[in-house]
């Protein structure tokens, strides 16, 4: 039986582009360590750049630095919400960066509140890393 080597963009997630995620910037904020060690870890193994935080202060922070392609915001933070991370984002010089939003809120009226405040897609919690990066890749891909 001869062993199969795999180049490293062949064990990349099917539908991945080399060129779309590799070193693409992702910032993430969560209050969560379980959340955002999970979408760090997802992101970073699909080839995106990934800086994560722990506050809404910290995301604002960070957007304002490092300029990212995509930033994912959990809406229920510490210090200023993902709503207000948002609201910020697109008041700034940066106004069409995408930005997913994640949230343990569900109701119809929280998802509504997201994209009437500018958010590009919002992803209920919990939810499965596989759909998460698809929708990366999707809106990363539509924003080129």
């Amino acid at each position: 039986m001869q062993a199969i080597h795999l180049t490293r963009d062949q064990r990349r997630p099917k539908g991945l582009g080399v060129t779309q995620a590799e070193g693409t910037r992702v910032l993430v904020a969560d209050d969560d360590p379980d959340i955002r060690d999970l979408v760090e870890f997802k992101l970073s193994q699909a080839g995106y750049a990934v800086q994560s935080v722990a506050d809404g202060v910290a995301a604002w922070e960070a957007f304002q630095t490092e300029r990212p392609a995509l930033v994912v915001l959990d809406v229920m933070m510490p210090g200023l919400s993902g709503f207000d991370v948002l609201r910020k984002i697109r008041d700034s010089e940066w106004p069409t960066v995408p930005v997913l939003l994640l949230s343990a809120k569900s109701r119809d009226s929280d998802v509504d509140t997201g994209f009437a405040v500018g958010a590009t897609d919002y992803v209920i919690k919990p939810f499965s890393p596989r759909e998460l990066l698809h929708r990366v890749n999707g809106i990363l891909a539509r924003s080129q």
